[in-house]
């Protein structure tokens, strides 16, 4: 990446998947143009491994905003927290993982005749709090008719943050993120760690753990973690039935 010889790195947890830059001073001029710091971060995210994380401390926002046109088209999910920024590549398995929670939300929504608009993995970012970040899944429920037809539009300095977002952690925690999160008013916060599914909402600037979403009412976290176990056995068609199929309640 070019460092200077100060810049102090360490390896955290993961058996040293996660590198851990903690002053962003690189290259020979710290201040040469965005253009060429991004360029040198670039480089070394390209050299990450499936499921690594990089977590480079004391960057700037304008920084991170050219960072995430960047690695836009990329399979990256970038966050920040006030000058603290992590950039993960996830497995194939968080993508296969997310991609069947948001069929069973449409089959959850459409069994009861709820509106649901999926954003995917889209950057939500607020620039006034310093803050911006990337699920693996989000969901628009209670504020979908506010959004419908924003969809490259949507600044949540004036429109609703998503009111579901969905965090694959079968390689990283997303602990981390939920205070990103709140800053940003996310109502409900999905996690699945590749055995258990748990729901958190929203409640006096933290989450708190709650037994069924407040967005989609009647939905649990074991009713998808049942569809997931039976995902990995059975297929996503025969899971994907048995979920459709579960009485209304």
């Amino acid at each position: 990446m070019g460092e200077r010889e100060n810049h102090e790195r360490e390896r955290d947890g993961n058996d040293g998947r996660n590198l851990v830059i903690t002053r962003c001073e690189i290259g020979s001029d710290y201040n040469a143009p965005v253009s060429t710091r991004t360029a040198e971060y670039l480089e070394a995210v390209d050299h990450l491994p499936a499921g690594s994380t990089l977590v480079i401390h004391d960057f700037t926002w304008d920084d991170y905003e050219h960072l995430v046109e960047e690695l836009a088209e990329r399979h990256f999910r970038v966050s920040y927290d006030c000058g603290r920024l992590e950039i993960m590549t996830p497995l194939p398995e968080h993508e296969t993982y997310a991609r069947f929670i948001d069929r069973l939300v449409y089959a959850y929504a459409e069994r009861r005749d709820l509106t649901v608009e999926n954003y995917g993995s889209a950057t939500w970012k607020r620039g006034s709090l310093g803050r911006g970040v990337e699920p693996d899944s989000c969901y628009y429920v209670a504020s979908a008719v506010r959004i419908i037809g924003k969809r490259h539009q949507i600044d949540l300095e004036s429109d609703p943050p998503p009111d579901i977002v969905l965090e694959i952690d079968v390689t990283n925690e997303s602990l981390s993120k939920f205070g990103i999160y709140a800053a940003l008013s996310v109502p409900e916060i999905w996690r699945y760690d590749g055995q258990q599914v748990q729901f958190y909402e929203l409640a006096d600037r933290a989450y708190r753990e709650i037994s069924e979403s407040k967005s989609l009412p009647g939905l649990k976290p074991a009713m998808l973690g049942n569809a997931l176990e039976q995902c990995k056995t059975e297929g996503q068609t025969a899971s994907l039935r048995a979920f459709r199929s579960r009485p209304a309640r």
